[in-house]
């Protein structure tokens, strides 16, 4: 045979046609039932996929509102701390002021003696304290010769005003006023021009 021949003989059995096997109906209605066990397995799957991506959905969520809660509770409790710490400080330094109302009383009574040492020794307390105070954030509310304001200083009395400029002014103050942080943590007893 030549090599031609040869070529046509492959390809006519390569053409020809597959015998096709019949199926019985026993057999067909078998597959009938696998196709459709397969359809309802595939149908539970199909329902446990949606039943886990729900779930997961849920924890997710439930996770995000875990970290939420406490991302809050972490701020709210770094506040209170400052909040506390504010507050330990303003009670403390608030209890010292009538320390340092004394040693400005003993100052102005120092003023008229004749004894340095005490003067000296006085001076050193008062302005050690003060200075200490002023590093903790106390300031001095400014009064004399400002206009009255309720929000810094508190009427003692009021005063005739010499002139009519000094009217609704504080014309001197009983007891100095301070503020912490820039809150008042004592209002300035003034005498106020009326």
């Amino acid at each position: 045979m030549s090599e031609i021949e040869k070529e046509l003989e492959e390809k006519a059995i390569d053409q020809k046609p597959v015998e096709k096997k019949s199926k019985t109906p026993k057999q067909h209605s078998e597959s009938q039932k696998q196709i459709s066990e397969l359809k309802h397995q595939l149908e539970a799957a199909g329902k446990q996929l949606e039943e886990a991506k729900s779930k997961l959905s849920k924890e997710h969520d439930d996770y995000l509102r875990l970290m939420a809660e406490f991302q809050t509770f972490r701020s709210r409790t770094a506040e209170e701390k400052l909040a506390l710490k504010a507050t330990a400080a303003s009670d403390t330094i608030k209890g010292l002021l009538p320390v340092l109302d004394d040693c400005e009383r003993a100052m102005k009574m120092l003023e008229a003696s004749s004894d340095e040492a005490a003067k000296e020794g006085t001076s050193l307390i008062y302005n050690k304290l003060k200075d200490y105070l002023k590093s903790c954030g106390l300031e001095e509310i400014e009064a004399v010769g400002k206009a009255f304001d309720t929000d810094f200083h508190e009427a003692v009395t009021q005063f005739p005003a010499p002139t009519p400029e000094q009217k609704n002014m504080v014309i001197d103050v009983v007891q100095t006023g301070y503020t912490l942080g820039g809150r008042v943590l004592r209002y300035a007893k003034v005498i106020v021009g009326a």
